[in-house]
């Protein structure tokens, strides 16, 4: 397997990069910044993500930089389009915005990398270098929330196989039965037990889970 280019070569490698950015200003200044660096060439700018979804697909950049607020559609939408007309295409964020949800929908929708806007010059051109070379670039700040938002849903599924482990197997049984959709009547002639006695599972298996409803014990039982 190729391993990234020495950083010597990279000036002999040119990369084509759009920029859909909404502040006017902002976009000139790196439209302006990355014409005067070496192995890099800014081929087109766009205020809006719909003049970006017209505009990209004819100049075929090799990275894009797209901020999230945008007016009219949104950046993560707009990623997700171009992402449908140009699989290979790879797109950064660039914004202001580092919750959690934000970062987790761009990179959903196809975003490569995530930065935020306050990143040195220096931090951008190498994340373009990054992205065109593979990789997933991310602010210091953004890579911590994804790694602990991963671990927190790590956590949760643990917990959550924690207290469905002490379930027995009928309560296992019940609870199945319940995730198809069955009402208690059908489980009870299914498995040859009372309705009182299919009600008393339902209410030890509340108590295990630490739910008070049928849909919440379900959800559990999917998630295991």
């Amino acid at each position: 397997m190729v391993g990234p280019l020495p950083a010597v070569l990279w000036a002999e490698v040119m990369i084509n990069v759009s920029i859909v950015e909404d502040d006017a200003m902002l976009r000139a200044t790196l439209e302006r910044y990355l014409a005067t660096q070496p192995g890099f060439r800014c081929v087109s700018t766009y205020p809006n993500a719909e003049a970006a979804l017209a505009g990209i697909p004819n100049v075929n950049p090799d990275v894009v930089l797209m901020d999230i607020n945008l007016p009219g559609l949104n950046g993560i939408d707009c990623v997700a389009r171009l992402r449908q007309q140009m699989p290979a295409l790879k797109i950064i964020m660039l914004t202001v915005f580092e919750e959690s949800e934000q970062v987790f929908k761009a990179l959903s929708a196809g975003a490569f990398g995530y930065l935020v806007k306050s990143s040195r010059p220096a931090k951008i051109l190498e994340a373009i270098r990054e992205v065109r070379a593979g990789g997933s670039p991310m602010s210091g700040n953004i890579a911590r929330k994804v790694v602990q938002s991963f671990q927190a849903q790590a956590a949760a599924q643990a917990a959550t196989r924690a207290e469905t482990d002490t379930l027995s197997a009928r309560e296992l049984e019940v609870l199945q039965a319940l995730s198809k959709g069955h009402p208690y009547k059908q489980i009870a002639a299914d498995l040859g037990i009372s309705l009182g006695t299919v009600r008393t599972y339902i209410q030890r298996t509340y108590e295990k889970l630490h739910v008070h409803s049928h849909a919440e014990a379900v959800m559990k039982f999917a998630r295991k």
